[in-house]
Formats: structure tokens, sequence, C-alpha cells
């Protein structure tokens, strides 16, 4: 039984019904465009014959004419660029044959089972999801043949696999997850689909181009007849998803229940990690090299953690997903880079102001250096203020607003502390003689200069061939950000915190830490301290040292001895 044969008995005539309705407007477009030409054949041959003779006729013959070569041409422009123009197509890892033989042998026989088209190609993205995309359009084509020859896809789509699965879950379970992605492959082998699809990518792709300077007029007829055809196309790709969906149903699929639960548990732990581990790193110009491994330890840490989770531990003794390649942690560093490059606006390559970094070397050359990064963007910040050391002396009123363009001056002469110190900051937040605004003042200052650093550091990894025709485009700019921007007081208390932290190391025998869940951590004797958070916020929020104090006492901190900054 054919995959394009047996739609029907999968459920799917709707798709295909809605998917004729979707090439019922391409029809009338095209209609559209050829009615003025029609009419001014049949003038002209009327005026042959001698049937429309005298006036006003020939005027208007050639009236009609000129208006049906003028929207023939504006025509042809617009279906050129529909046919001609690139979908958008995920930025993903190419996974070729020979990198993964055991994935490609699992995927191909959840096809044979199903009786559908295997995917032409596989490929990873950094993310909890999978699906099919395809990538048939010439441009496509070319993109795969200058990735080498085993990565082009041919008319099948190609699997996207969402990278945090391979490493997280079994191969049982990943193989009962791809099962209805895999089915989809089916519907996507039937013509009118096809078709259908291809003429709402190119509507899509026209109506980018129709956003670069002179080429607006292209947009209008394209958002015209996306607007048309939407909603056939999303009760075609329903049809399409519940026609996979049944013929999955019955492969592995008790497995498959259990194996989403795995699926929302793998999203969790990645997005945990992504905002609290490598987040950090990446503002700093360092980029983890192995974040899928990574999620597994962060999802081992809360099954420990988490009583609730308990049952999850006893099956990583299975064979991991990541087994079915050949060389995991090459495919790790490749979509570590690539997660850094959407979800941060990374480069795409390696340079100086943007080097990897393993999970050894994470506590040493990341959390302690962001540390102290922080402690002396603090310090800088109270000298841009003009604030006497110690808080000695400090003027009763509110410093001016800083301007956030000029550079700090500085540091003020008679620090009685002989460099930057923890005591300096606290004498700062709570003199009783100073202003109640002084620490939005500090804080508007840590955002402004914040905000001029991450300027200053965008425009470093810039790609310099953009002058010269070439650019990384979409590439420069996060697709996905991870967090808004913080408030002053967030940052303020960040780095009040940081300071603290650098304190510790220097004077009282700490070390910095990375926790799975949490990211930088302070550890103590070895252990994490958590309690530090509550005492820097009654500081930052309620002017109240004590607490702190009290804390700095009974680790060992001496907040009077200078601080090593970077």
């Amino acid at each position: 039984m054919s995959a394009t044969g047996s739609i029907a008995e999968v459920g799917a005539p709707s798709a295909r019904s809605r998917a004729l309705a979707v090439l019922r407007v391409r029809s009338r477009a095209l209609a559209a465009v050829l009615l003025p030409a029609a009419l001014a054949v049949v003038l002209v041959s009327a005026r042959m014959t001698g049937r429309l003779a005298g006036d006003p006729w020939p005027a208007v013959t050639l009236a009609v004419c000129a208006v049906a070569v003028l929207v023939l041409l504006v025509g042809g422009i617009f279906g050129a660029v529909v046919l001609r123009a690139g979908p958008a197509v995920t930025p993903t890892v190419p996974l070729p044959e020979s990198a993964a033989p055991d994935l490609y042998r699992l995927v191909r026989d959840l096809a044979d089972r199903m009786d559908v088209p295997a995917p032409s190609a596989i490929a990873l993205t950094p993310d909890c999801d999978s699906w099919l995309e395809d990538r048939t359009h010439p441009a496509h084509r070319r993109t795969a043949i200058s990735a080498g020859p085993e990565s082009e896809p041919g008319a099948a789509p190609v699997l996207v696999i969402g990278s945090p699965f391979l490493w997280w879950m079994r191969v049982a379970e990943l193989r009962a997850v791809l099962a209805p992605v895999v089915a989809g492959t089916g519907p996507s082998a039937h013509p009118d689909i096809a078709d259908a699809r291809g003429f709402v990518r190119g509507l899509d792709a026209a109506v980018d181009v129709g956003s670069r300077p002179g080429l607006g007029w292209i947009a209008h007829p394209a958002r015209l007849l996306l607007r048309l055809c939407q909603n056939d196309a999303a009760e075609m790709e329903r049809g399409v998803a519940a026609a996979a969906s049944d013929r999955a149903h019955d492969v592995d699929y008790g497995l498959r229940i259990v194996a989403q639960e795995q699926v929302g548990l793998a999203y969790a732990g990645w997005d945990r990690l992504l905002t609290r581990v490598a987040l950090p790193a990446w503002r700093m110009g360092r980029w983890p090299t192995h974040l899928d491994a990574g999620v597994v330890s962060a999802l081992t840490e809360l099954s420990r953690r988490d009583r609730l989770a308990e049952e999850f531990t006893s099956r990583l003794g299975e064979r991991p997903a990541c087994d079915l390649l050949e060389r995991p942690g090459v495919i790790d560093e490749a979509t570590s880079l690539l997660a850094a490059r959407l979800f941060h606006g990374g480069p795409a390559e390696t340079g100086p102001d943007w080097s990897p970094v393993d999970w050894a070397a994470y506590p040493e050359e990341v959390v302690d250096r962001q540390w102290r990064t922080e402690a002396t963007r603090l310090h800088a910040a109270l000298d841009a203020v003009r604030v006497p050391a110690g808080g000695a002396g400090r003027p009763g009123a509110a410093p001016a607003a800083p301007d956030p363009a000029a550079p700090a001056p500085p540091a003020p002469a008679g620090d009685g502390f002989g460099g930057p110190t923890l005591e300096r900051v606290l004498g700062y937040l709570t003199d009783p003689g100073g202003d109640c605004c002084a620490g939005e003042a500090l804080a508007g200052r840590l955002s402004a200069d914040l905000a001029r650093e991450d300027l200053a550091r965008e425009e470093r990894t810039a790609d310099p061939r953009a002058g010269s025709g070439g650019s990384r485009g979409a590439d420069t700019l996060p697709l996905f950000p991870l967090q808004p921007p913080r408030a002053g007081r967030d940052l303020l208390a960040d780095h009040v915190t940081a300071l603290v932290c650098c304190a510790a190391v220097d004077s009282a025998g700490a070390a910095p830490g990375l926790d799975w869940l949490d990211g930088p951590v302070l550890l103590v004797g070895g252990e994490r301290r958590a309690d530090l958070a509550a005492r820097v916020l009654s500081l930052v929020e309620e002017g109240d040292p004590e607490p702190l104090r009290d804390w700095l006492a009974e680790v060992g901190v001496r907040p009077e001895k200078p601080v090593r900054l970077v």
C-alpha cells in the first residue's frame, strides 16, 4: 500500500480537501492575472475579423492590451518571487548518516512499520521538540549540498529532532516519541498537500522579500493571498497531524504515554539549564560545550532532590538514545554552539571574545570571573556617582543622575581600606546621614554601565565581512531571548552578592561552584550556602546590614579586606 494511496484510510481526506481549497486560491489568483490578457486576445481577434470596426474600439483595444501586458509583467514577477524565494528554514545541525547510522536505521524501521516514506535526512535542533521540515526548495538544496553530499535532502522532508531528547531519553522512549512525527511523511508525500504547502511557504517567503526597500508592492498581494487561504491551510495541517497520529497509534503506543512524561521533564531541565547555567557564561563571552550532557546532570539532580521523580532514576540504566550517534561529544558541541547562537545571539564560530568552556572549568572560568566582573562594575559605579570610600563623609543629598555615556571617573582619594572593599558598599548603602535614593542612583548607574557593555560586545562580535557582502543576518540577534532585561534593584542585589562571594573566596577559603539546577553557587567548606540571597535583599531593599554582617561573621569574611578584581 503506497503512502499517497493510503491517505483516505488514515483519516486525511479532510486534509486533502483543505489542500484543494488552498490550491483554488492559487488558481483564482492566476485567473485574475490572465483575465486582462484573455480580454485583450478577444478584442484583438474581433478587430482583425472586422467585428469591432470604428470608434472607440481601437483605443479600447490598445488600452486593454497595455493593461494586460502590465498585469502579466507584474504577475510574472510576483510568481517568480513566490516560486524562487527560499522559505524560512530552522537553523539546525546536519546529522549525516555516517554520523548516526543506528539512528537512521531506527527511523527507517519506523517508516517501514507504518508504510510511509522515510525522511530524506535527519538534523538536530537545540530545543525540546521534533518535527518534519520540507527543504526541497532549490535554495535549501544548495545549502544542503554545501554541507556535504550525505545531507542533501530529497523529496521527503527532513526529520528534525530535539537534541536534549537524544541525551535524556532511552532508545525505546525516543522511538515511541518519533513514531507520530515520522508518520507525517505519508501525508507529506501526497501531491495536493505538497503543492498547497509549497504555495503557502512561497507566499510567506514573498512577504519577507517584500519587506526589503523598494519591494513593498510584492508583500501586499502575498499578504492578501495568505489571508484568503490561512484557515484552509491551518485545517489542512490539523488533518495531516491527525492522520499521522492515527497511523502511529499502534506503534509503541503504551510506551509513548510514558515517554511523553520524559518530554516534559526534559523541557523543564533544558529551560533551567539554559537560564541558570548557560546564560551567565554566554553573557561573558563563553559558551558551554556540552549542554546536552548537562541536561542529563540537571535532570539526574532533580530526580535526586525530588522524591516524586525517584522512579525516573531506574531508567538511567537503559541504553541512552545518544548511543545511536557515532561521536556524541562532537554533536553535543555543535548543538551547544547553535543554542548559544539562537538563544543569546552569539557568533556562529569561536573567536577572541567567544570561547568554549567545559563543565570542569566552569566554576573557575565562569562563576569566579562573573563574580569579579560584577564586583568591578559595582565599584566603578560607586566611583562614578562620586561617593567617598567607606561611606564616611557622604553628602546628605542624593547624587545627580549619572550620564550613561560618561566614562567612570577615577576612584576618589582617601580610601581608608586601601582598595575595593565590601565595607565600602555596606557603608554606602546604610549610611544614616545619606539620602534614601542613593541605592536607586547606584542601581541606575549599574543599568547604564551594563547596557553600554552589552552594546560594545555586540559591536565587537559583529561579522567583519558585513561590509563586503557577507553577514550573519539573523545570527547577530537572539531569536529566542531567555530573559527580559533585569530591573535596577535586581542588578544591584546581584552585584552586591557577587562582591560578597568574592570576599568570601579571598578571605574565608570559600570556592565558586556549579549547581546544575540553580547555576553559580558559593561553596563554604565544600557545602553550598543558599542563605545569602535573603540577607543581601535586606541590605539592598531595607537598608538593614545586620543579617548580612551576621552571615559574614559566621563564615569568617573580613569586609574591610580589599577584594581581588578583574
